[in-house]
């Protein structure tokens, strides 16, 4: 049975606070944390280290709230919808009625990476609607970038307010449309020089080998695990291109040290399904099979669609955080 707000809702009841005090983010996060104890609900916390601390202080001691490790959740975007799912199936084969998590990420993905997690916070009203979850997305209003706010906006469908208010987001819009909106990229300063490959019309393994090439002049740090990630990727979306894009079909790669970028482009609009690359396929035709294995394997993955066709921007090593 679904409690609180959230009460007699089907699905996810997703929500956002942007806060501007501690006082505030307390009022809003300690009634949400206590009403799920209170009716029995598993209820969790997936803040930063700070936070973490500021809620631990403020809850009664004993208090059955568990907390779970923010920075590991929150490594990669699908990564996270992954685990959150599995989370999630969990608690509701168990019985659960309602589960509620409050979370929030870290000011580092507010930068050159927020694309990915804009993304995120879109697609999760789909990816977790088959779900009782009602959980709010924390943010701080001093040191969240205004276009990260706005996106914020966008991509919850209410606001959690101190008070017990939780009200409707004029700015909502709904993940079927945000995802198919081309967010143009924060360029990778290595992308400010020339491309140490740039090919037209490669086939796969032409593509694997440039990559391979490519890894061996980007210095310390990249190699292994993370190039043969990368190989696979632009295997995958390289083979996309032809199968489900439109020629031309143009590769260019970027190297510097420690960090790779790759960008694969065609003539094509790109997959119809919002969620492809998000969400995982049972089809081996699919295009977003590909998408997948690439989202799951990169560090940084951008998806581009104008006028000339649909872009694919994969990083390997640590991404540009700007």
């Amino acid at each position: 049975m679904r409690t609180g707000a959230a009460a007699g809702h089907t699905g996810y009841f997703h929500e956002a606070i942007r806060y501007d005090s501690d006082e505030h983010l307390l009022a809003v996060v300690l009634p949400f944390l206590l009403g799920g104890v209170a009716a029995g609900e598993p209820t969790m916390v997936a803040f930063g280290e700070r936070n973490a601390q500021l809620v631990r202080a403020a809850l009664p001691a004993g208090c059955p709230v568990t907390f779970l490790e923010g920075g590991d959740v929150y490594a990669r975007p699908v990564g996270a919808i992954r685990s959150y799912r599995n989370l999630l199936a969990d608690h509701a084969g168990a019985g659960a009625g309602q589960i509620r998590i409050v979370g929030e990420l870290s000011a580092a993905q507010f930068g050159a990476t927020w694309d990915a997690w804009a993304r995120y916070e879109s697609a999760i009203n789909h990816a977790y609607d088959e779900f009782p979850l009602w959980s709010m997305c924390a943010y701080d209003e001093r040191t969240t970038p205004p276009a990260v706010l706005a996106d914020v906006d966008r991509t919850h469908p209410r606001t959690a307010l101190p008070h017990d208010r939780h009200v409707p987001s004029p700015q909502y819009v709904s993940p079927e449309e945000f995802l198919l909106q081309d967010r143009p990229a924060v360029t990778d300063p290595i992308e400010h020089a020339p491309p140490v490959a740039d090919l037209f019309d490669p086939r796969p393994l032409e593509a694997r080998a440039a990559v391979r090439t490519a890894a061996a002049s980007a210095g310390d740090g990249l190699a292994g695990r993370p190039v043969d990630e990368l190989v696979l990727s632009v295997s995958e979306i390289v083979t996309n291109a032809y199968v489900h894009g439109l020629p031309p079909v143009r590769m260019r790669i970027w190297a510097g040290r420690g960090r790779m970028v790759v960008s694969v482009e065609d003539g094509g609009p790109g997959p119809r399904n919002p969620f492809a690359g998000l969400l995982p396929t049972n089809s081996t035709t699919s295009a977003g099979l590909g998408l997948w294995i690439a989202h799951q394997s990169c560090s940084h993955i951008t998806l581009h669609r104008a006028a000339t066709g649909y872009t694919v921007r994969m990083t390997a090593g640590p991404p540009y955080t700007g």
